[in-house]
């Protein structure tokens, strides 16, 4: 486990040019002025604690809502642990099914609630990112073993789209998002190795075959953005639409993916972070939302804390600004921000969903 320098990731410097004759007073003053302007960056970050202004219980026998989307005035949607997607439709409607793979009703297996999860994903699906193109009302699903899949407005079974890309298949499909001008879909495969079940194998092996990949929605085809990444995990395109964030598990790293501009095809370090991330979602300023489903080992750690960080808001410069903390025990996969300044809390181990408001 890497160990967390506690300050370092807060702010970044200006660089400040000096000539030969500067005398070594003048250079003490630089230095000084320099950690006071990274004080005060470290000072302005604000921490949240995720008290839970409510908990929507997930329905018995399922778990893990590891990424929402949002449509209507109630409508909340999720994969779970079961191989489906959830509908919540308000209190008075509750869940329903939502959308489910070809193996889910053709295999008893996948519809039995006493055989474990794990023990049956490979087979029946384990939906993780999940969008919506808002034009269209179509879902979009990253399934971590049937590939990227679709499903209209109404629901039902969900078609699949794509399960190789450049003649390699899918292993392990993670994050997604949906571009709502164009209707295209950007979506991770964390490994060309491993799959979802061996995701320790990834961390362990220091595995990189990790791929970003592109959906285009009118010519259907997957392109291979970037390929040899350290597990990728969470993707979302910026505000402006001119680059992706990525979120990469290992090594605790965000990188930016530009599509336009003149660095157009760059891959660059976007930002350090303070622990392992999921998801990672737009805020409503501009920046994003980083949920971390482990939080990096302290220098100064002497016994397991309390309270421990969960999530992060950076801003559109890739400087954290907001820190989410949680009891020990809470472990976050998306942190979903709505209307309001509400947060959805989305996990991949909770059997509920929380609300921070």
């Amino acid at each position: 486990m890497e160990v967390r320098a506690t300050t370092s990731h807060r702010g970044k410097l200006p660089r400040t040019m000096t000539t030969a004759t500067m005398g070594r007073n003048s250079a003490a003053v630089l230095v000084v002025l320099a950690c006071l302007v990274s004080l005060a960056s470290a000072q302005q970050v604000k921490t949240t604690d995720t008290r839970w202004s409510y908990r929507l219980p997930l329905p018995d026998g399922v778990s893990g809502a590891e990424s929402l989307a949002f449509a209507g005035k109630d409508g909340i949607y999720t994969g779970v642990s079961d191989g489906r997607v959830l509908r919540w439709g308000g209190s008075a409607a509750g869940w329903s099914t939502f959308a489910y793979n070809a193996n889910y009703r053709k295999i008893p297996l996948c519809s039995d609630s006493g055989v474990p999860s794990e023990e049956k994903e490979s087979i029946c699906g384990r939906p993780l990112g999940v969008r919506f193109n808002r034009k269209t009302g179509e879902l979009y699903i990253a399934d971590a073993y049937l590939g990227l899949m679709k499903v209209g407005p109404e629901g039902g079974e969900a078609q699949v789209l794509a399960t190789e890309a450049d003649g390699v298949p899918f292993h392990f499909l993670n994050g997604l998002d949906v571009d709502q001008a164009t209707g295209d879909v950007y979506f991770t495969d964390s490994s060309t190795n491993y799959p979802r079940r061996f995701n320790t194998e990834i961390i362990m092996n220091a595995d990189a075959t990790g791929r970003l990949l592109k959906y285009d929605a009118r010519t259907k085809l997957v392109t291979v953005l970037e390929a040899d990444l350290p597990y990728p995990n969470g993707v979302t395109l910026s505000r402006d639409r001119t680059h992706l964030v990525v979120a990469h598990t290992v090594p605790c790293q965000a990188f930016r993916y530009w599509l336009k501009g003149p660095k157009a095809g760059q891959y660059e370090l976007f930002a350090d972070l303070p622990g392992y991330p999921d998801n990672v979602r737009r805020d409503g300023q501009g920046g994003f939302w980083v949920a971390l489903n482990q939080e990096k080992a302290r220098l100064n750690a002497t016994a397991a804390p309390v309270k421990h960080l969960v999530g992060v808001r950076l801003g559109a410069d890739g400087v954290e600004v907001e820190e989410l903390t949680a009891a020990r025990g809470v472990t976050l996969s998306e942190v979903a921000e709505q209307s309001g300044n509400k947060l959805w809390l989305g996990s991949v181990e909770l059997d509920y969903i929380g609300l921070l408001v």
